[in-house]
């Protein structure tokens, strides 16, 4: 007879969590247990399985840590514990304080492009001047949930009216591998790995210009009908948040570099 294999899923453990987020943020176990007010012995008997942690020092543990929202649920579970944060859909009725600060912020800062992405880049909402960006861009690079970083770096996306694919393509892919390291999201660490894996005919991307002296920020240089926008862009994000949702969206708002942009723009 045939012997046929059988996957046995193993449950996360809470103390193989709490060590990868410990490593994640290279806190070691002495550093953590003076910050949590707790001994070393303890934090590595949790670690280790020897003893298992209350609800209370997940938490703890957690916030010390900097551990993201979703993934403390994630902790209270294989802890034993029900999830504390809830995930609310951005259309909840209870999300309404929440639309309302997204399209007060999005409405002022036109006529510059601003928009509103997920923990993954996905797009939630925009201004009505974000609609530049997606111009001339294939609908197959588009698709029905847009990825804004997918739409920059695509090759039929905006990476092909970028005058400065090589540097901007550096930054946004140093910068997304950071948040994958620190969120601990496997989301982030496959869109990195789609992103990197993209080739541009002609173009050297692999040997970006390091930011010189003269430059402050890396801007994005759009060569749109003759004329190159140059912009760069600031994040922000909801404080003190205890919804999942809330907690991983940010709005990013494209400013001009110089005066030609922002009378483009303007116009």
């Amino acid at each position: 007879m045939e012997a046929v294999a059988v996957r046995e899923e193993r449950e996360e453990s809470v103390g193989d969590l709490l060590r990868d987020w410990r490593r994640r943020r290279r806190v070691s176990q002495l550093d953590l247990a003076i910050e949590a007010d707790v001994s070393a012995r303890h934090i590595s008997f949790l670690e280790t399985g020897r003893a298992r942690p209350s609800r209370d020092m997940v938490m703890r543990l957690s916030e010390h840590l900097d551990v993201p929202l979703r993934h403390r649920n994630r902790l209270l579970v294989a802890a034993g514990f029900a999830p504390l944060y809830r995930e609310r859909s951005v259309e909840a009725p209870e999300m309404a304080a929440v639309r309302l600060a997204m399209d007060k912020i999005l409405a002022g800062h036109e006529p510059y492009p601003a928009l509103v992405v997920d923990r993954a880049w996905n797009v939630v909402t925009a201004n009505a001047a974000a609609a530049m960006l997606l111009e001339d861009i294939p609908a197959h690079v588009v698709g029905e949930t847009v990825n804004i970083l997918r739409v920059s770096l695509h090759p039929d996306g905006v990476a092909a009216h970028l005058v400065n694919l090589p540097e901007v393509r550096a930054h946004l892919l140093a910068s997304l591998r950071r948040q994958a390291e620190a969120s601990g999201d496997g989301v982030l660490t496959e869109l990195h790995d789609e992103l990197s894996a993209y080739r541009y005919p002609g173009v050297d991307v692999d040997n970006a210009r390091p930011p010189g002296a003269p430059d402050i920020l890396v801007p994005l240089r759009i060569r749109r009908n003759g004329t190159v926008l140059s912009m760069f862009t600031t994040i922000a994000t909801f404080g003190n948040a205890v919804d999942v949702t809330v907690s991983e969206l940010a709005i990013e708002m494209f400013w001009p570099s110089d005066e030609a942009t922002a009378a483009a723009l303007r116009g």
